[in-house]
């Protein structure tokens, strides 16, 4: 590509790379999925419920903020989640209007064991990054995700 002096091309190689990371790790971490019988978006519905520690409850909003999606694409996934006996419905007790979804014992055990590999998968990476490095690249793909999610 002939070069753009007008331009400033430096945060296509930081965008660039990270999409590259992204591509590369995606496929291992699906296989990770499957071996649960999960697709990456179950985990995370899982994963999410399972962050807050017991009772592993949420109502609907609250997953659908976490995860930055829409409560219909929220209400899909809870379905085939429900379907396959790993989270449950039910009212909210303090909101009768509302439901809150809750992990399974079943749910449960599935998600510790897809996050136990996926952990150890994600560590074995670790070593190649310094402890700064780490925390400065979490910062800053947090600072973008709070400002692509707005």
């Amino acid at each position: 590509m002939a070069p753009r002096p007008d331009l400033d091309l430096s945060a296509m190689g930081v965008f660039g790379r990270l999409v590259q990371v992204a591509a590369m790790l995606d496929p291992a971490s699906e296989a990770v999925f499957a071996r649960h019988g999960l697709r990456r978006g179950e985990f995370d519905v899982l994963a999410a419920l399972r962050r807050p520690g017991p009772p592993y409850a949420l109502i609907p909003s609250e997953m659908a903020a976490e995860l930055m999606m829409s409560r219909a694409g929220m209400t899909s996934r809870v379905d085939r989640l429900e379907a396959a006996g790993l989270v449950e419905r039910s009212l909210d007790p303090d909101d009768r209007r509302s439901f809150r979804i809750t992990l399974t014992d079943k749910g449960l055990r599935v998600v510790d064991a897809a996050l136990g590999e996926h952990a150890v998968r994600l560590a074995e990476l670790s070593p190649h990054l310094t402890h700064e490095q780490s925390r400065a690249l979490e910062d800053a793909l947090r600072t973008l995700t709070r400002k692509l999610s707005r």
